[in-house]
């Protein structure tokens, strides 16, 4: 029932997900069946095992590629696992850029599994044009981007970073993870891939584990499509089913996320004990205009440092009482982390290792008040 002209809210309620033919139900079914029955070898209706194909799998495969408008799309156990297969499309002696703030689990997954497979890598700040021009090489066969990045939330602009590497021969891949196709529609903006852990937004309520991969060339999906089966790192169908129960109320999260991030980032940047706030819809962030060009809104991640370091941080993130001391992000509960210790600890003493006085907000849909006033009294704890 869907077309190109409906919006993206109807797409994500609707695309890839009719009512079932067998009984009516206006929710995608589960299907648990790991086996399908053929009426004659190799003849049967586009199902024959579950680690190849899986209709609940497929109607989230559906569903996100046409957010994403990709030609194919495809469900991992994880983004880490979404981010592996698409590393395994390099092959040894292959140059890879990646952004030197980079998620942490990109680093290690690039520097400590590929890297032993004879993959090259280099770490560069993307949004220092000469800096990319002197790090790329002829061997460079992708560069990878991250807008907003985790956790310094760097907004680097996909349709430019799309131009330099075409004209060089090498495909661009963009994590979409922050900003969701809700936000930021990579490869309209000229990307090759994106990819996702959709453990975050997209699910959006802790509760799932989960990564894709979105192509906007065909040809690319199908041998993304030959890793999945091959190597196996799929979702099972409830996963699949929770994430597109998530999806259908992705854009009204959004807004509220952003909303939230935006009242919380003000707040911060006005308190003295704050050095610096990380928020791309603050206009003095140095990607501001970036993101309010390719973005439709400014995302619900805000990070800050604090002017009391190291120690200073570890106080404030275990005195909140509304935001919870967790690990992830892009759930409706808002989360507070510290990015040295905990996500990007795997970074430490490399070029990639985190401020140990920067602190990571996954803001929530909580009352924006509670939330304001729960930043201010464990912001007075670390005073």
């Amino acid at each position: 029932m869907t077309a190109s002209r409906d919006g993206f809210e109807t797409r994500a309620i609707h695309a890839g997900q009719p009512p079932d033919p067998a009984t009516g139900a206006v929710v995608t079914p589960i299907s648990l069946a790991t086996t399908f029955a053929q009426s004659a070898v190799n003849v049967h209706q586009g199902y024959e095992y579950a680690r190849s194909s899986n209709p609940t799998r497929a109607a989230l495969e559906a569903c996100l590629a046409d957010l994403e408008g990709a030609s194919r799309g495809l469900a991992f156990g994880s983004g880490l696992a979404a981010e592996d297969a698409v590393l395994r499309t390099l092959r040894a002696g292959d140059h890879v850029i990646i952004p030197n703030d980079a998620y942490g689990g990109t680093f290690r997954l690039v520097a400590r599994v590929h890297a032993e497979a004879g993959i090259e890598w280099t770490a560069v700040d993307l949004a220092n044009a000469d800096a990319l021009e002197s790090a790329w090489r002829d061997t460079t066969r992708m560069l990878w981007v991250e807008t907003p990045t985790n956790p310094l939330l760097t907004v680097i602009d996909v349709e430019a970073m799309s131009q330099f590497a075409r004209q060089r021969g090498a495909r661009v891949v963009v994590d979409n993870t922050f900003a969701t196709p809700y936000l930021q529609q990579p490869l309209h903006l000229g990307a090759d891939v994106v990819v996702h852990s959709t453990t975050k937004y997209l699910g959006g309520h802790s509760d799932v584990l989960g990564g894709f991969v979105a192509t906007r060339d065909a040809e690319l999906g199908d041998e993304l499509a030959f890793l999945q089966n091959a190597v196996g790192g799929v979702p099972g169908p409830f996963d699949c089913y929770l994430v597109l129960r998530g999806i259908k109320t992705l854009a009204v999260r959004m807004d509220r996320h952003c909303e939230n991030a935006a009242i919380v980032a003000g707040a911060l940047d006005e308190h003295p004990a704050v050095a610096r706030v990380l928020y791309p819809g603050l206009p003095t962030h140095p990607g501001h205009d970036v993101a309010r060009r390719q973005m439709r809104g400014f995302g619900g991640m805000v990070s800050f440092t604090l002017r009391g370091g190291e120690d200073a941080a570890l106080r404030v993130a275990a005195s909140t009482r509304v935001f919870t001391l967790a690990e992830s992000l892009g759930a409706v509960e808002s989360l507070v982390e510290h990015p040295a210790r905990m996500t990007h600890a795997s970074a430490a003493g490399s070029p990639l290792a985190v401020d140990p006085a920067l602190i990571r907000l996954s803001v929530g849909l909580e009352t924006v008040t509670d939330l304001v006033d729960d930043l201010r009294q464990a912001l007075q704890k670390a005073a």
